[in-house]
């Protein structure tokens, strides 16, 4: 089994009937995704979307059930197998390496980099708006920088899904904005097939294309973004969109 696939087509993703437990805690997904598009991933605290994202990722293993990607059943894959990257809240930078031994981390955890990847850095740097600050360190960095390079890291990997589990979280609204608008031009360029965990409807408005909506462990709604955001969405949705909006 390769990570080996195409990244300019948008390539399937879908749990089929897949469980996973915590001691005594069940989650149950079963649930597509579109190809080449991006969905956010959004419920209430504890409804399962970091372990949906884990699930897909390989960080954990189902119970049972199976994690398809491009129709090619990866469940008993590590997550080095697989055909995917993921940005996480926290950026997991390494401090005492500079931005642009930190991204080609994600090309080679031994940073044996050849002339093309480092022409393969540097354009993610540049298109991630870090060109020239490649010689920092992390801590030099602004919150939003540091997440950039989380995500030139990510495209580095050249991988056709890209999980996202709240990466910008912890940012104020404007660069916050700025950081969704990169992943969508990024997204619309690489056709990745790319899931969005979110507590922010206001987000997933902005660069969502479809939605998915857990709660309990298990997806309440799925489908169209614009179906969600309007009069008729689902109820369980609007009762928590309509629960964050108050808050």
């Amino acid at each position: 089994m390769t990570a080996d696939m195409p990244v300019r087509q948008g390539v399937s993703l879908h749990l089929d009937r897949t469980t996973f437990s915590y001691g005594e805690v069940g989650l149950a997904f079963d649930v597509e995704f579109p190809a080449g598009r991006i969905t956010a991933v959004m419920g209430p605290s504890g409804s399962g979307k970091s372990t949906l994202l884990n699930l897909v990722a390989g960080f954990e293993t189902p119970r049972s059930g199976r994690v398809l990607i491009g129709g090619r059943d990866f469940s008993g894959a590590s997550p080095s197998e697989r055909p995917v990257s993921m940005v996480f809240q926290e950026n997991n930078l390494f401090a005492h390496l500079d931005v642009f031994r930190n991204v080609g981390l994600g090309i080679s955890p031994s940073l044996a980099l050849t002339a093309t990847h480092r022409a393969s850095i540097a354009d993610a740097l540049a298109r991630t708006g870090l060109a020239g600050k490649d010689k920092r360190l992390p801590r030099e960095l602004s919150g939003g920088e540091r997440q950039r390079v989380a995500l030139a890291r990510a495209l580095v990997r050249d991988r056709p899904v890209l999980l996202l589990d709240e990466p910008f979280a912890s940012l104020g609204p404007a660069l916050r904005e700025d950081m969704l608008d990169l992943v969508a031009a990024v997204q619309a360029e690489r056709k990745m097939t790319t899931l969005f965990v979110t507590h922010q409807p206001q987000d997933a408005r902005r660069i969502a294309a479809h939605v998915v909506f857990l709660e309990n462990g298990t997806v309440a709604a799925s489908g169209g973004a614009g179906d969600f955001f309007s009069t008729n969405g689902p109820a369980a949705f609007r009762r928590y969109a309509g629960a964050i909006d108050e808050g």
